[in-house]
């Protein structure tokens, strides 16, 4: 699986290059010869602006400006080119001195893609002394960047250059399909395949593979379908093959011909539990469509049947849609089916989801026991299971069951998550911590209420002012007067503002004990604050 992924330009069949040929004399002439004798596809002849307006507005490719750390050799050399006009290139890189490797070549052509004309000067330049062994990667870029701008003129020479060298690979047609397609000559792009095997590279389901790869992933997917019903009497198809179309109907969100391409598959390649991908991709498209998650489920049993699973990709996506519609029956049985068989391994944020499903449907003993799956210290273990699948209870994880269990009145749980929050660094969230000092109070634990407001103004710096009010007049009413006082004269410290009506009735309280004087003191300090 994975070979209709992009091909990298440096999956060369060569390792070296020795080139006498310049292909790059006139780059930009419009009678340039672009192939052999039919034996390439036919290209009009356009000058530079009638090429680039094939795709319209003029592409944008990286740049040695937004290059970090770039070595000042490199930096040279790209200025150059980016500055300098194309017949003047040649002799000012002569005049700097600077000798070339073959990898200075490369880097230095990955970041002039902008600039084609000064940087095939540059490529026949430094061939100079580089006794023309340029490397099979340098060549796939000037491949690549005449394609990319739309110099297909040019581009061809350089692969008659490269034929003439044995330098071609799959990875140079790749370049060369990806090109044709970004300027929406997808039929020039179809026609090269039918040609490459006439440059030695064989027209392969490998090859059929990376065409339709560079057609789908640009919007095109009805394009690589009608070309793959020829082809297809040529050429054998895989599971990538499918799986490359699947994705495209995907991405363009068509479920009709997603679910007629994944029968055709299977009445062609039948089921086999090694096509993730395809299963993958094709369930997950269907969760995007009218039926949704009665249409998933239906195909996932018929793939359960035979033991064919899809990937994380489509679990994760199910798992949200479950959330969403707060469907705990179906997001358990997907849970049961696909960590049960080890078709994949939970993160957190699909424990998270999990947690806060059963949250919502207040099914708090299943919601507490997957917590327990999350870290021994909060309950049981399953410690080493999730170390193996790299799953740890986050700040998100907490705060959900933190709220849930404040929400239920289950404080005593609340006050152990809240441990176990501190002791990990994860901090309840402001509007939890407010809730939980109100709860907390209402349900008679008035110091725990004290320690989750210190840590909320620890942690907190705004709309502090009501939640310690409420704590210092509540403290108070309970006869917690000296409490009351320390959380008055900690908020004054820290510049919350503490109300008048608070301060009233402090004073009301500490004078009826005989203690005035305390009062006193408070307001000498909130009249200085």
């Amino acid at each position: 699986m994975g070979k209709h992924r992009k091909l990298s330009l440096r999956e060369d069949s060569s390792s070296s290059s020795s080139s006498k040929v310049d292909p790059y004399k006139k780059p930009y002439s419009s009678s340039a010869s672009h192939h052999a004798r039919n034996s390439a596809p036919h290209h009009q002849k356009h000058q530079d602006l009638q090429q680039q307006q094939q795709i319209g507005k003029r592409p944008t490719f990286p740049s040695y400006l937004e290059t970090p750390n770039l070595p000042p050799k490199m930096k040279l050399l790209c200025e150059i080119i980016a500055n300098t006009p194309s017949l003047g290139v040649e002799t000012v890189l002569e005049d700097t001195g600077i000798r070339v490797s073959r990898e200075d070549v490369e880097e230095v052509l990955k970041l002039s893609y902008g600039f084609p004309g000064p940087a095939v000067k540059f490529f026949r330049w430094s061939g100079h002394q580089l006794n023309d062994k340029h490397s099979p990667y340098a060549w796939n870029l000037v491949v690549d960047l005449l394609g990319k701008n739309s110099l297909f003129d040019a581009m061809w020479d350089a692969i008659k250059s490269m034929k003439k060298e044995g330098l071609l690979s799959l990875a140079t047609f790749a370049s060369v399909f990806s090109s044709y397609v970004e300027a929406n000559q997808i039929q020039e792009a179809i026609m090269t395949f039918e040609v490459m095997d006439q440059y030695g590279c064989p027209r392969d389901i490998v090859a059929l593979n990376s065409l339709l790869s560079a057609i789908c992933s640009h919007g095109n997917t009805r394009h690589a379908k009608e070309f793959l019903g020829i082809a297809k009497d040529k050429i054998r198809l895989d599971a990538d093959t499918y799986a490359i179309l699947l994705e495209g109907w995907a991405n363009e969100g068509n479920v009709d011909s997603a679910r007629q391409t994944f029968t055709e598959m299977v009445a062609d390649i039948g089921w086999d539990p090694r096509n993730v991908l395809a299963y993958d991709t094709v369930l997950t498209t269907f969760l995007k469509g009218p039926d949704g998650m009665h249409s998933v489920m239906k195909f996932f049993d018929t793939m359960r049947d035979r033991r064919c699973y899809p990937g994380m990709k489509f679990f994760k996506a199910a798992l949200e849609e479950c959330l969403k519609k707060v469907d705990v029956k179906t997001a358990q049985l997907l849970w049961d089916e696909m960590i049960g068989k080890n078709c994949c391994s939970p993160d957190t944020e699909m424990y998270n989801s999990m947690i806060a499903l059963h949250c919502y449907v207040k099914d708090t003993s299943l919601a507490i026991s997957l917590l327990d799956e999350m870290d021994t210290s909060l309950a049981i273990s399953l410690l080493d299971e999730m170390v193996y699948n790299g799953a740890f209870p986050d700040v998100q994880t907490y705060n959900i069951l933190f709220q849930f269990l404040i929400k239920i009145r289950r404080l005593k749980d609340a006050s152990t998550m809240f441990s176990e929050m501190i002791k990990n660094e994860c901090v309840p969230s402001h509007a939890n911590c407010s809730s939980a000092v109100k709860m907390y109070m209402d349900g008679g634990d008035p110091y725990m209420a004290i320690k989750v407001w210190k840590c909320m103004i620890e942690n907190f710096h705004s709309q502090l002012e009501d939640i310690s009010n409420f704590l210092v007049v509540e403290l108070r009413e309970i006869n917690k007067v000296p409490e009351a006082v320390k959380c008055a004269e900690d908020m004054i410290d820290r510049g919350i503002k503490l109300s008048s009506s608070s301060l009233s009735k402090l004073k009301q309280s500490l004078t009826k004990s005989g203690k005035a004087f305390v009062y006193d003191e408070l307001l000498r300090k909130w009249k200085t604050h």
